[in-house]
């Protein structure tokens, strides 16, 4: 579990023993970032929000939703599509937020689970992809051992990183990431805070 930096500074220690090519870069991204949200039907509502979106362009939605206290299952379901599109969800994202609702996921059941558990529940809701699920488990839940090899940034800079000739596949990386085990959530970590180093822009939201 990740629970505090301290967390976080373990696993970037052992990783950085493991893989010298971490430990090349590790001294540039300090502190690496917790990254750590509250788990729960608005931590998902949020990634289904900033599915496909700019940051500035989720942030101004979430903000509406907010707003009309539009943050639980209850107040998800009662609302009509008309106000869900006026506080700027796009038809997709109506259906998918109304489809979380409806599954009543048991959230406080989910912390007890295996992490391949949790993300099986989570994807068998339509608008949660194997990457939101991953990120859920890794931030909401603080697992320390989960990683999201299908996001393009972790994608780019493991091509920087280690020197690759173009982007690893989702398939490719995650193979790599398996002797990152049993710190996969802080080699994400590092990889993303590299990622914005060389890009300087963000990499996740």
């Amino acid at each position: 579990m990740i629970q505090a930096d301290g967390c976080v500074q373990e696993g970037a220690h052992w990783l950085c023993a493991q893989e010298p090519r971490f430990a090349a870069i590790l001294p540039d991204l300090q502190p690496l970032p917790l990254r750590l949200k509250p788990d729960g039907f608005a931590a998902l509502l949020n990634a289904i929000v900033s599915q496909q979106v700019s940051v500035a362009s989720a942030d101004a939605i979430w903000g509406r939703l907010v707003a009309a206290n539009m943050l639980t299952e209850d107040a998800v379901q009662g609302a009509g599509d008309d106000k869900l599109r006026a506080l700027g969800l796009s038809k997709p994202k109506q259906r998918y937020a109304q489809a979380l609702a409806a599954a009543r996921i048991d959230y406080a059941g989910l912390r007890n689970l295996p992490s391949d558990e949790v993300m099986k529940i989570l994807v068998g809701v339509p608008g949660i992809g194997a990457w939101t699920a991953e990120i859920y488990v890794m931030f909401s839940l603080g697992r320390a051992d989960v990683f999201a090899p299908g996001d393009l940034a972790l994608q780019e800079a493991a091509r920087v990183i280690f020197d690759l000739p173009a982007r690893p596949s989702e398939k490719a990386l995650r193979a790599m990431a398996q002797s990152w085990s049993p710190w996969r959530s802080v080699a994400a970590r590092i990889m993303w805070a590299y990622y914005k180093h060389i890009k300087q822009r963000e990499g996740i939201r």
